[in-house]
This record gives structure tokens, C-alpha cells and sequence, in this order.
């Protein structure tokens, strides 16, 4: 049974930063493609960053380019989302999630999802 826990949201001012963990549990960590996603209310969940299995490509959404970094450490089966310069945009529930492949930027290649960790950003 896979198991995501995410940790890190919170409240912070706008251009702000915060650093988000997700902690996965069972199967192999370092086989799958890992993920971060974020949905505000009323809105459709979408793709924030993804990160290959062995950590050597990385993706982003051209909103977040050159404010978020995604890294992963296969050692501690942990992967982090660094949000820097953060907008009151931002604001949404982040849901940290597992590929079904090695690496994947469409919601439909992601198959376990993390409970979600709220970031709020004030302006």
C-alpha cells in the first residue's frame, strides 16, 4: 500500500517562501516519477512540477518556472517542492502525488495521491 504525507503548507506573505515534503511509504520510491499538483475550489487540479525517478529531468508549469523547485531524495523517499517569490496565486491546496511511469506531467499518469497540504498567500 503506497502512502503519501505532505507537510509544510501554511500562511505566508506574498513574495514569501515555503518548502514542501511529501513522505512515501510502500512500493519503490526511486521506480516512479513523482509529482506536485494544486487545486483551489471550484477550480480543476492541475500540474504544478514533476521530478523523473532517478531526479535527472524536472518539469514546471510556465507559472511557477523560475520560482519553484522540485528535488527528490530517493535515500529518505521524500521529494520537496521549494516555492519561492510566492504570489497570492498560489494560494491552493498542493497535492503531492506518484506516477504510474517514470516520469509524467499529466494528471491521468498519476495514480497515488497524498491527502494535500494547504498554502495560503496573502497579499
Amino acid at each position: 500500500q503506497v502512502q503519501l504525507v505532505e507537510s509544510g503548507g501554511g500562511l505566508v506573505q506574498a513574495g514569501g517562501s515555503l518548502r514542501l515534503s511529501c513522505a512515501a511509504s510502500g512500493g519503490t520510491f526511486s521506480s516512479y516519477g513523482m509529482g506536485w499538483f494544486r487545486q483551489v475550489p471550484g477550480n480543476e487540479r492541475e500540474f504544478v512540477a514533476a521530478i523523473q525517478s532517478n531526479g535527472g529531468a524536472t518539469y514546471y508549469r510556465d507559472s511557477v518556472k523560475g520560482r519553484f523547485t522540485i528535488s527528490r531524495d530517493n535515500a529518505k523517499n521524500t521529494v520537496y517542492l521549494q516555492m519561492n517569490s510566492l504570489k497570492p496565486e498560489d494560494t491552493a491546496v498542493y497535492y503531492c502525488a506518484r506516477s504510474r511511469y517514470s516520469q509524467s506531467i499529466s494528471l491521468n499518469g498519476y495514480n497515488y495521491w497524498g491527502q494535500g497540504t494547504q498554502v495560503t498567500v496573502s497579499s
